[in-house]
Order: C-alpha cells, then structure tokens, then sequence
C-alpha cells in the first residue's frame, strides 16, 4: 500500500470546535487556572496527591468523560476528552495524567469490553470519584507486553492472580485497575487475558511509591498479587483477549498522552514568549532579537502541527487506522513538546536552571511523555507495519 493510498488523517475533516466544545474548553480553563494552577508548585515540591482538587473534577464529570450517561458519566466524544486533556495539562501535567489514566486505560476498556454486569458494578462508581489504574507493564516487560509473567488461574468463581506490576499511575490511590495476566501459558499471546481488579482484593499489594524525575504530584507505584483473589465475572471480554484488549486501549489512550503534550507545550511557548518580552539584554528585550524569534516561530508552528494531527486522529477511533493515527499523533506531540521545553528553558537562560521559575517544573514533566504508554521507538514501529503492511 502507498502512503498516498492509506490516506491522511486530514481528509473531509473540520477542524473547528463545537459550540458545546468551546464551552467545555473555557469552562475547563477556567477551573484549571482557578482551583488547580495556585498549588501546583507547592504539590512538586511536596509529591502530594491532589485528593481535593480530582474530587472537584469528578463533580465536573472529567474523570468519566467517556462513560456513557447511563452509568453516571458525562458521555463526550473523544475530541472533547481530548480538548480537557489538553486544558489540565497546560497547568499541571500530573493531574492530567492521573486524569488521563482514569479515562483512558481504566474506564474506557470497561466500557468497551465488559459484562453489563461489570460494567453496572464499577462504571458508577468511577463515575461518581473513584479513580482507577491499567496493570500491564512488569519489571521484566514494557515495551514487549507479551512477554508478561503475571499469571492468573480459576479457582471455582475466582480467579486468582500471582505476580508483579510497575510503574503503575494511580497505585495506591486507585479504586480499580485493569490488569492483564497470562491465563494459559501454552498459547502465547493468545493465553493472556484481561481482569477489573479492585483494589481492596484479598492479595493485592501496594508498593512503596516511586521517586520520579517529574510528575511529582502524581502517584506511580509497583503492585503484587499474591494469590489475589477476583470474582470470575471480572473478567473483560473473553479467555485468552487480553493481548487484543490491552492493545486496543493503547490505540485510544495515546491520543490523551497527545493531548497532555500539547497543553505542555503550549505552556513551555507562553512562558517563553512572556519572559522573552520581558528579559532585556543589550538594551533591548530579547524577543526582539532574531535568534529568540525564530525559536519562538518553530515552537508555535510545532505546536499547531501537533495540535491538529492530535484532533484529527479522534476521529479514526475504532477504525483499522486507529493505532497508526493515534501513534503519529503520540510521537509528533511528545517529541514537539520536549523540544518546546528545552528551547523555552534555553530562552529563560540561567533563570530557567532554577526551580522558582516554572519551566524548569515542564522540564521534568516533559521527558516521560515520549517514554509511556509507548516509547516513542515503538510508536515508529506501529506505523511503519500499517505502511507496509
């Protein structure tokens, strides 16, 4: 197949928000600046977890913005997810993803691969506050998730689980977590399956909370399962799916690591652009300067491209483009951002060295996004097989 054949994810598409997008934007942006920008610096510092502020989101139906109403959620589109993402982030990257991570990899599976059964006993649930977690990565698999070890048997209406999970978002504040574990290890990939696990299950433990380089106000922590004991009917789809559905929600989730990355680098260029027309050298402020203005220029034109495939690429949701679409869009945006973040430091100079000016917060936050939910290596892989496929 030609890259002219497979098409783009610009073709027949508008680029223009809804009226009822624009108002969640604004109203979003209006409560990111109000409730959540005033202790972001303090929360770094600290590595404390904002309970109060997601209680308040939760009011504000964005921790269930995918749930349909008829278990308590909002009910958006994608691109409407995608837009709050994009409106938390440009404040505070760790909030976003605690929030991506409820959305993403804990609701949107349930919804899209549960019982009605599980889905009317979790779905309220989250809807209503409670935040939820995706077990898959090991410390012995990350980017070859069929190669995870976790094990899972049945044991009349049980299933139990023995393993370990890492760099888990959300552990040890999460409700439920969606974990994946090998049910028949004779078939490979085809003997992994995928478990709504609570995270009051008898045998499910904690670990110690990691000590991260950014995203200090988000909580990543390991899990084990020592013979941890789930009913059978919280099982998602069938035996031996999980593979299918660990990838399938990766598809989704990586269009919100997108939109995490534009609202950072959104962010890294207003700092940049604010501290260039203050910062005076050699009589002058630096903005007026050629070398920042052409800095700035490839920032904005970066941003723009990264917005839009972003945008675009929701609209391919659940088609066979989906996982080449959302992974251009995660690798633009990441990629774009962390050289927003570089690029705005380099203008704030030494200042920029220093945690009392912000971008040096961003510069932290940044670098994670081009590592999970896919390395940006693996995000090249996955679209060079629909290429040549």
């Amino acid at each position: 197949m030609s890259v002219e054949a497979s098409g783009s994810a610009l073709d027949g598409l508008s680029f223009a928000l809804t009226e009822e997008q624009v108002l969640l934007r604004d109203e979003v942006r209006r409560f990111a600046e109000e409730r959540i920008a005033p202790g972001v610096a303090e929360r770094d510092r600290e590595h404390s977890f904002p309970a109060d502020v997601l209680a308040e989101m939760a009011e504000l139906g964005l921790l269930s913005m995918l749930v349909p109403e008829s278990h308590g959620g909002a009910g958006m589109d994608v691109l409407a997810y995608l837009v709050a993402i994009e409106e938390i982030a440009r404040v505070c990257p760790s909030i976003a993803v605690t929030m991506s991570v409820t959305n993403s990899v804990c609701c949107w599976p349930i919804v899209h691969f549960g019982s009605d059964d599980l889905k009317s006993r979790v779905l309220p649930a989250l809807a209503a506050g409670e935040i939820g977690g995706f077990g898959l990565t090991e410390p012995g698999s990350g980017s070859d998730a069929g190669a995870l070890t976790t094990t899972a048997r049945r044991d009349g209406e049980s299933w139990v689980l023995d393993g370990e999970k890492a760099w888990i978002t959300n552990a040890g504040v999460g409700a439920y977590f969606v974990v994946l574990a090998r049910t028949d290890p004779e078939a490979g990939k085809r003997g992994i399956s995928a478990f709504v696990v609570p995270a009051d299950a008898p045998g499910l433990v904690v670990g110690p909370p990691e000590e991260k380089l950014g995203l200090r106000a988000s909580v990543t922590a390991g899990l084990r399962f020592e013979g941890c004991r789930v009913d059978a009917a919280n099982l998602l789809g069938e035996p031996g799916q999980g593979l299918k559905i660990a990838l399938s929600t990766l598809d989704h989730s990586r269009l919100g690591i997108a939109a995490q990355a534009v609202g950072v680098h959104q962010r890294a260029l207003d700092l940049a652009v604010a501290y260039a027309q203050e910062r005076v050298q050699f009589g002058v402020p630096i903005a007026r300067h050629q070398a920042i203005q052409f800095k700035l220029a490839e920032m904005a034109t970066e941003l723009e491209a990264a917005r839009v495939l972003t945008r675009a690429a929701a609209s391919y949701e659940g088609s066979a483009e989906a996982g080449r679409f959302a992974a251009e869009a995660k690798v633009l945006a990441s990629e774009a951002a962390n050289r927003a973040c570089y690029e705005s430091l380099q203008i704030h100079g030494g200042n920029g060295f220093s945690e009392d000016y912000e971008i040096a917060r961003l510069y932290r936050d940044v670098r994670v996004l081009t590592i999970y939910e896919g390395t940006s290596e693996m995000q090249r892989l996955i679209i060079a097989r629909h290429l040549l496929r």
